[in-house]
């Protein structure tokens, strides 16, 4: 291998005049919330170590450096080997400060490392020719221009959904900041934030640093540490080497799941039966307990071992032997609910469906390590179906739900919950529905938008298939959501974006499009249907409703022939189905009504108590 040079650069040095390449054989953008979250954390966490609002500008030269790791590039081209994930992120933080800093000046040195113009052709920092759809994201976004990504490459959904969450989160994190604070921060990031920048001449030696780098290391994760800590407090020989097996096996088993389930499970588990504190929601706030085991979970453990009442050789044996493998086990049936819908633990399914991590953290805090898993299996049924209420009722109520808006509430639940009995666990539950400020009669608003669409489609199709399996089908609601089938289902809207065809109904054109994207104005269709109704009329379109899914049909009339389980079901219910020759504002807003009276029977507090029938 050839000489390699290795040089620490700041943010700004590494995106001023630089374009940087992604070759096509290379892995999509993949950082979910998690990482993005944890990105987040780390950076903020170190700058407000620092940061007072007293501090005049020039103050942030003195404060801390950030290392952000090594990034691998090739000589001739500039090809990022390792680091794409890092540098996209960061691409995206930057163009979170664009649109929110005030001074021109301010935003035009943030701009000029995002992109450059030459010969009148802009281009992006990370420059990919072979995926003109990479700069069509980045652009919206630069733009602040809604994109629908729902059918877009994983990178492409990935790049635009996890801005937006990002965006969300630094609102949360600076929400208590005077103004000034967000351009203290740039200067920060750009000029305090460093990466080693390693350049090899050829990319066979790049990837050669990348496998030495990532493959050779002998440093010991975090579970690693935690397993020879608690493994070095077990006297009895034979009883060191049971727990040392069992752990070896369960880790594998969630290896298998995925590459960071043995952490992540660590943490969840540690978290929700152990944490005290988390960091508070307001300025100069310490880390908590929370905070601390996201990132260093093996030194908690071992600085709080009289918290967990681990004082004895007993007490480490019975946490392996007993506790570890009662959470692990729980936590492996939990994620298998969550890849499959499985009956009895639907609501795992929808919750994960949702991206809706915490939830794993919120059932495990209500497990007691000495209850029979029936038990278990009830407080899962009860605590997924809670989330499900909660996550659904906010967005109802256009409130957040990206994880920085809520881990601390779920936090706050979890130890509200913790190991709780059945009947209080219910009655605890009951009570957060009540108290919510979330309420389902804001349904006649809720409508399809740039916010809603990340839950629609979700939405629409748990009302699908809550109407087919009330009348009698087999649900089918893992394929109305699923996304990598040949054919996935696609939002319909029930009237055709033609203004000049009802403005009988709508005489301004705004009106018109609020009332087109309501709730009840929407279905979900196959893509190939919805793309070939774009500008059919109501009566052509009704023929097709009827060879679709049953919420699709119950607008054609033939649907109320011969179909005596659909008709127990709306009259049992005393719902409001009906067929239309034509759908006007009316008829629009009496679906509406329809589907808030469905979302309430979907969304009821009485589901929670039936999970323990």
């Amino acid at each position: 291998m050839k000489k390699i040079d290795g040089t620490p650069k700041t943010i700004r040095e590494l995106f001023t005049g630089v374009k940087y390449t992604i070759h096509y054989y290379q892995r999509e953008y993949q950082w979910q919330t998690k990482q993005v979250q944890e990105l987040l954390d780390d950076l903020s966490e170190e700058f407000f170590e620092f940061y007072s609002e007293e501090d005049e500008r020039g103050k942030v030269l003195d404060y801390g450096h950030y290392f952000m790791g090594s990034i691998v590039l090739t000589a001739d081209d500039n090809a990022i080997i390792d680091g794409q994930q890092r540098l996209t992120s960061l691409t995206l933080l930057l163009i979170y400060l664009y649109h929110h800093l005030e001074d021109e000046e301010e935003r035009a040195e943030v701009l000029q490392l995002i992109y450059s113009k030459k010969a009148g052709t802009k281009t992006f920092n990370i420059h990919v020719p072979e995926m003109p759809e990479r700069y069509n994201v980045m652009n919206a976004l630069l733009q602040d221009e809604y994109m629908d990504v729902s059918k877009q490459a994983e990178t492409i959904r990935n790049i635009y959904n996890r801005y937006h969450e990002m965006a969300a989160m630094m609102n949360d994190m600076f929400k208590e900041y005077k103004k000034e604070a967000l351009d203290i921060f740039k200067d920060w990031l750009i000029d305090n934030v460093d990466f080693i920048r390693i350049v090899a001449q050829t990319e066979q030696d790049a990837h050669k640093i990348f496998v030495s780098m990532n493959d050779r290391g002998l440093s010991l994760t975090p579970t690693e540490m935690l397993k020879g800590y608690l493994l070095s407090k077990i006297e009895s020989d034979s009883i060191r080497q049971q727990a040392n097996e069992l752990w070896k096996k369960r880790i594998l088993e969630l290896k298998i799941i995925g590459k960071e389930e043995e952490s992540d499970f660590i943490k969840n588990w540690i978290r929700s039966q152990f944490a005290e504190t988390i960091r508070e929601r307001k300025k100069n706030a310490l880390p908590g307990d929370f905070d601390i085991i996201g990132t260093a979970f093996h030194k908690w453990v071992r600085e709080h071992n009289t918290q967990m009442k681990l004082i004895k050789s007993k007490d480490y044996e019975d946490f392996i032997l007993k506790k570890f493998d009662k959470f692990s086990q729980i936590y492996i049936e939990l994620k298998k609910y969550a890849a499959t819908l499985t009956k009895g633990f639907e609501y795992v399914f929808f919750n994960a469906n949702r991206n809706f991590t915490l939830q794993f953290q919120l059932i495990l805090a209500a497990i007691d390590p000495e209850e029979t898993k029936e038990v278990s299996d009830q407080k899962i049924k009860l605590v997924s179906c809670f989330l499900d209420l909660y996550f659904t009722r906010r967005i109802f109520n256009y409130k957040t739900v990206d994880y920085s808006s809520i881990v601390y509430n779920v936090f706050m639940l979890s130890k509200k919950i913790r190991r709780k009995p059945l009947p209080e666990l219910l009655d605890t539950l009951r009570k957060e529905i009540i108290e919510m400020e979330f309420q389902l009669e804001t349904i006649d608003d809720f409508r399809l938008n740039g916010w809603t669409i990340r839950y629609m489609l979700h939405i629409l199709s748990r009302v699908t298939d809550y109407t087919e399996t009330q009348s009698g089908m087999t649900s089918n609601f893992a394929n109305y959501i699923n996304r990598e089938i040949k054919n996935p289902y696609d939002i319909e809207h029930i009237i055709c974006d033609h203004h000049d065809w009802f403005v009988n109904d709508y005489k301004e054109k705004d009106d018109f499009d609020k009332h087109r994207n309501k709730f009840g104005g929407l279905l979900i269709l196959p893509m190939d249907k919805n793309r070939s109704l774009n500008d059919l009329t109501f009566d052509k379109k009704l023929p097709i409703y009827f060879g679709e899914n049953l919420l699709a049909k119950s607008l054609n009339q033939d649907c109320y022939k011969n179909n005596p389980q659909f008709k127990r079901f709306y009259e049992g219910e005393n719902l409001n189905f009906k067929s239309y020759n034509n759908f006007d504002k009316k008829a629009l807003l009496e679906r509406q009504e329809l589907y808030e009276e469905l979302a309430k029977k979907i969304w009821g507090i009485e589901k929670l108590g039936e999970q323990l029938n």
